[in-house]
C-alpha cells in the first residue's frame, strides 16, 4: 500500500507519498480501506517535529478516517467486511489502509457520503468531550467557540444550537462569520478588529459566556477568563497561540470558575472508546436526521497532501479539508 511518510521533520515538502508494507489487524482491532482522510492542526505540528504519535502507534499522521471495513481482527463482534465506517485513529489515516481498534469505529452516518465522513470524527469527538462530557453546556447557556469557521468550530456551532445553546463565534473575517451565521452562530467577533471580551458582554448583558472552546492556549488565557460567566467553564483544546500564559486567579476565584484543557490523541483506549459510545449515542441520531452536517471545504488527492497542509495553514478554508485515496 501508500502511505504519507515524513523522513524529517520539516514544511509541507516532509509529506512524501511512499509504498509501505500493509497493516494487519491484531487482537479487537478492524482493518479499514481508507477512502478519506482530513487535515487536522495536530498532523501539521506533527509534520514539524512537535507532536509524535503515542508509543505502539501508526508513524503516519492522521487522526480520523473514513472507508470500509477490510478485514476483522479476533475478538471483534459488530463488525463485517465490507461495512462503511469512519473511525478516530492515534495516527495513520494519510494512508491506503489503517488498523483501527473496534473500539474507534462509528457506522457512516445517513446521508452521509462515505468520502464526507471523513470530516467527522475528530471534530464530534473532541467538541461532544469537552463542551459537553467536561463543560456540561446546558440550553439557554451561550458557548463561545474561537475559531468559527474552522472544521471544530463548525461542528460546536451545529451542536451548540441542536441542544439549544446560545453560540458566539470569533473569525477573522467577513465571510467566515457570515458563513458562521448560516450554521446557527448568534454573535459574530471580528477577532481582528474587535474585542470578544467587549462583544459577548454586550450580547449577554455583561453576563459573559458559560462556555468557551478554546485552541488558542496562551494568548487568550486572560481573556478568556475575563469573558466567563460566573460558573463558567474554559475548555482549552489547542496552543496556537502559545504555551505558557498567565492567570489571574482572582477573577477565576471571583467567578467560581473552571479551566480543564485536554488533548484527544493520547488517551487511553478505554477513554477513547467511552467517547465514541457517547457519540454515537448522542450525536449520531442528529447526523441521521440531517439536523447536523459536516461542513467540508474542499477534497485534495491524498497524494498531494503537501498542498492540503498549506491550505490548512493558511487558514483558507472553512470547515474540514479532506485527502483522498482515490
Amino acid at each position: 500500500m501508500h502511505a504519507i511518510t515524513i523522513e524529517e521533520p520539516g514544511g509541507p515538502e516532509a509529506l512524501v507519498w511512499a509504498e509501505v508494507p500493509d497493516p494487519a489487524p491484531a487482537e479487537g482491532e478492524v482493518l479499514v480501506e481508507v477512502a478519506a482522510s482530513a487535515v487536522n492542526r495536530a498532523d501539521i505540528l506533527q509534520r514539524q517535529g512537535f507532536y509524535d504519535p503515542p508509543p505502539g502507534t501508526s508513524r503516519y499522521p492522521g487522526l480520523e478516517c473514513s472507508g470500509r471495513v477490510a478485514a476483522v481482527g479476533p475478538g471483534v463482534s459488530g463488525w463485517a467486511v465490507g461495512d462503511e465506517v469512519c473511525a478516530l485513529l492515534s495516527g495513520g489515516g494519510y494512508a491506503e489502509k489503517v488498523v483501527v481498534p473496534a473500539g474507534q469505529l462509528l457506522p457512516v452516518p445517513k446521508g452521509v457520503g462515505l468520502v464526507e465522513a471523513a470530516a467527522l470524527p475528530e471534530v464530534v469527538c473532541t467538541v461532544w468531550s469537552n463542551v459537553f462530557m467536561i463543560a456540561h453546556l446546558r440550553p439557554g447557556e451561550t458557548l463561545l467557540v474561537h475559531g468559527g469557521s474552522s472544521g471544530i468550530g463548525t461542528m460546536a456551532i451545529q451542536l451548540a444550537k441542536a441542544v439549544g445553546a446560545k453560540v458566539a463565534v470569533t473569525a477573522g473575517t467577513r465571510e467566515k462569520l457570515d458563513r458562521c451565521a448560516e450554521l446557527g452562530a448568534d454573535i459574530l467577533v471580528n477577532y481582528k478588529e474587535q474585542d470578544f471580551v467587549e462583544e459577548v458582554g454586550k450580547a449577554t448583558d455583561g453576563a459573559g459566556a458559560d462556555v468557551i472552546l478554546d485552541n488558542m492556549g496562551a494568548k487568550y488565557l486572560d481573556r478568556n477568563v475575563r469573558a466567563l460567566a460566573v460558573n463558567g467553564r474554559l475548555a482549552i483544546i489547542g496552543m496556537q497561540g502559545g504555551v505558557k500564559g498567565e492567570l489571574n486567579i482572582a477573577t477565576l476565584l471571583n467567578k467560581r470558575a473552571a479551566v480543564s484543557a485536554t488533548s484527544l490523541r493520547a488517551r487511553p483506549l478505554t477513554e477513547k472508546t467511552a467517547i465514541v459510545a457517547a457519540v454515537r449515542e448522542h450525536v449520531w441520531p442528529l447526523l441521521d436526521g440531517g439536523h447536523v452536517r459536516p461542513v467540508v471545504d474542499r477534497e485534495v488527492p491524498m497524494r498531494e497532501a503537501a498542498a492540503a497542509h498549506r491550505i490548512v495553514e493558511e487558514s483558507a478554508h472553512v470547515g474540514k479539508v479532506l485527502l483522498v485515496t482515490a
